[in-house]
């Protein structure tokens, strides 16, 4: 993986600044939560509407921390379901997912005790998956 930097635009720096002030999380780990819950949402984001900006600079080890291969192979399985290359499309669509993350987390998170929903839907959804293992997963990373 060539990448170490990822730059963001203002729109998302903006709403990970507030998201900081409501909720007293650093910006590595609520990159963290939005990446996850952009890669469980259904649809593909799309790269356009955030490679523009560099409002921000994050040190990709910073963000991903001693979870780097964790995160990037969660990604790669993203991609191949999404019909994408794990590889020519890998930086792009980790920006893109990361930044689609942060917007989605900003409607959700009001303060640090919405962050408990967030993880109950995400248990909620792994039991159902759990009882149904043979439903289709159409665009959807658990």
């Amino acid at each position: 993986m060539a990448f170490n930097r990822i730059y963001i635009g203002a729109d998302v720096d903006q709403r990970l600044r507030n998201l900081k002030a409501r909720t007293g999380l650093t910006p590595n780990l609520l990159c963290r939560l939005g990446f996850c819950l952009s890669l469980a949402e259904q649809g593909i984001p799309d790269p356009q509407l955030y490679a523009e900006g560099q409002a921000r600079e994050f040190n990709r080890y910073t963000l991903t921390g001693q979870w780097d291969m964790f995160f990037f192979a969660l990604l790669r399985e993203r991609l191949v379901q999404d019909g994408l290359d794990p590889e020519a499309d890998l930086e792009a669509y980790f920006k893109a997912h990361l930044c689609r993350g942060v917007l989605m987390l900003y409607q959700r998170l009001k303060n640090l005790e919405d962050l408990a929903d967030l993880v109950v839907e995400a248990q909620n959804k792994v039991k159902r998956n759990a009882i149904n293992p043979g439903r289709k997963k159409a665009n959807v990373v658990q």
